[in-house]
């Protein structure tokens, strides 16, 4: 079953950025449909391979785990069940509790990152699995990867010297440089991120925007896959080490939105949500004193021209058709993650399930 996955993983990687011409839509209600409960279940780390419906996700005990359709006929030709999958590995290193909190897919493998230290990324292709970077670090703290294409990929941290960490890899993820905070803009006093949902890096063409949160958050832009960068402020909510940005998103090269707030405040709406349309240069706050509160992930629905999106988080789920100015509440229903199979069907996970969303208009 594992190298049957990989295989979907090699024909199956798909941007979220993939465009169909659809009329703009209006939800009104999610249906929720669990695929994996357990009280143990901890997940902030969720992809998907969108031409497959496939769902794969890691959790904060180091489990790997999938959800699928049953009824895919490369898989059960014969069976018409609707989803099934769970957990079919599981990271070790020596006596270590091993904790994913991010994760990223490419056609040459899967890359997991611990929170903690030492920090390690572990790569599976096929059926093995390697450590391909550690960092031993007392601060080191990694928080959200991602990759530009299938041998370039990042991943952000929190600051181990005087910069926010940063590491990147050019080889598929064989090896993986921490650039130096020469080359990186200075942190200010409490800068970090928060490993809260892995939506920590957006990635469009050679674009790349990181969030940072805590007393200042800001925005480190590249323009060039990491080779250089620079920071711009956001009017965002912080100050306190549990403020600030929780996770972004960009729809093409201007248009990108961002959501937080403070998780210890999750009933507060104030300055928790923004946008830029010149590719996070600037930043407007938007629907302030309404809408979602605190959530720790937002994501663009596709094929909405920029202009749906849902955002989720441990008090429930929203959705904008307007760019963020507006919001349906449209469930109580706490997960920590979303990532989108196509413009009406997500998954999304968070503490004891994984779960198929349904928006309806």
């Amino acid at each position: 079953m594992r190298l049957i996955i990989f295989c979907l993983l090699l024909i199956g990687i798909v941007s979220c950025k993939s465009e169909d011409p659809l009329k703009t839509r209006n939800f009104y209600k999610v249906e929720i449909t669990p695929l994996q409960q357990d009280s143990l279940l901890n997940i902030r780390a969720l992809e998907v391979v969108r031409s497959e419906g496939v769902g794969m996700f890691a959790t904060s005990s180091g489990s790997l785990g999938h959800v699928y359709p049953i009824n895919h006929p490369k898989l059960y030709p014969d069976q018409e069940t609707q989803m099934s999958g769970g957990i079919y590995s599981k990271l070790k290193h020596d006596t270590l509790m091993i904790n994913i909190r991010a994760m990223a897919l490419t056609s040459k493998g899967m890359h997991y990152i611990t929170i903690g230290s030492p920090a390690l990324i572990y790569k599976q292709a096929k059926s093995v699995k390697k450590v391909t970077y550690s960092e031993t670090h007392p601060k080191a703290f990694y928080d959200s990867m991602d990759f530009w294409n299938d041998d370039e990929g990042i991943a952000i941290g929190d600051p181990t010297d005087n910069c926010m960490s940063i590491i990147i890899t050019r080889d598929s993820g064989e090896s993986w440089t921490k650039l130096s905070c020469d080359d990186l803009p200075k942190a200010k006093e409490g800068e970090a991120a928060f490993a809260a949902s892995d939506t920590n890096i957006a990635i469009i063409g050679d674009h790349t925007w990181v969030a940072t949160g805590g007393k200042s958050s800001r925005i480190l832009y590249s323009p060039d896959k990491g080779k250089t960068w620079d920071v711009f402020d956001t009017p965002i909510i912080q100050g306190k080490a549990t403020t600030g940005i929780y996770s972004i998103d960009f729809y093409d090269e201007k248009n990108g939105f961002a959501i937080g707030g403070d998780y210890t405040k999750p009933n507060d709406t104030l300055q928790n949500k923004m946008r830029t349309i010149d590719g996070g240069k600037t930043w407007k706050i938007v629907a302030s004193g309404k809408g979602p509160s605190y959530r720790s992930c937002v994501q663009y629905v596709p094929n909405s021209k920029g202009k749906e999106l849902v955002a989720i988080g441990f008090k429930g789920i929203d959705y904008s058709n307007d760019f963020g100015d507006s919001w349906t509440h449209l469930s109580d229903e706490g997960f920590y993650t979303i990532r989108f199979l196509n413009d009406s069907t997500a998954f999304a996970a968070g503490k004891g399930r994984i779960s198929k969303l349904t928006f309806r208009e």
